[in-house]
């Protein structure tokens, strides 16, 4: 091989190496600086529905979140209905690129959580500790909306028409 072919070639390669390294350092660092920005405090609300086929009862929320590189832990009230006070809170770690943790929702029974960060968004499968809406089965959302805002949504299945149905929507400010 003709050694400037050879050189150039070598120098594809490095620079290509570089660039997937440099890929793999900016994501980690994208995911070390994902959970800090989530902390704070939280006000807002949107609806929550207690069971599939309920009407939506319109909340106002509260929440305190403490943040770390590889933790949150959030808790908060939300109020509906002039007499419905619920707390909610979630403990969420990270692990890698893998997110787990627990939530405790406006039914005051705690649920397991395990994810991904997919962009501004963590999506959790939720496994609840007993059967809501038919199965033990939903998924959350905590989304992040630019740098003061917060999308909190779980999402679960009609058992009758195995549709999905958004149970809550809040969206929160700083």
């Amino acid at each position: 091989m003709v050694p400037a072919i050879r050189a150039a070639l070598t120098a594809l390669i490095l620079a290509g190496s570089l660039t997937s390294t440099s890929a793999i350092t900016q994501a980690m660092a994208a995911e070390e600086d994902f959970l800090p920005a989530l902390g704070g405090r939280w006000t807002g609300g949107g609806t929550v529905i207690t069971r599939i086929g309920s009407a939506p009862i319109r909340v106002t929320c509260d929440f305190d979140s403490k943040a770390s590189a590889r933790a949150l832990a959030m808790s908060g009230r939300c109020r509906g209905l002039l007499v419905v006070r619920r707390a909610v809170s979630a403990d969420i770690t990270r692990a890698g690129a893998r997110y787990a943790g627990s939530y405790t929702g406006p039914s005051g029974r705690p649920a397991a959580l395990s994810g991904r960060r997919s962009g501004d968004s963590l999506d959790f499968s939720v496994r609840w500790s007993r059967e809501i809406n038919g199965d033990r089965e939903a998924r959350m959302t905590i989304r992040r909306i630019g740098q003061n805002g917060l999308q909190l949504r779980t999402l679960d299945r009609d058992p009758k028409t195995g549709k999905t149905v958004v149970t809550s929507d809040l969206t929160l400010r700083r």
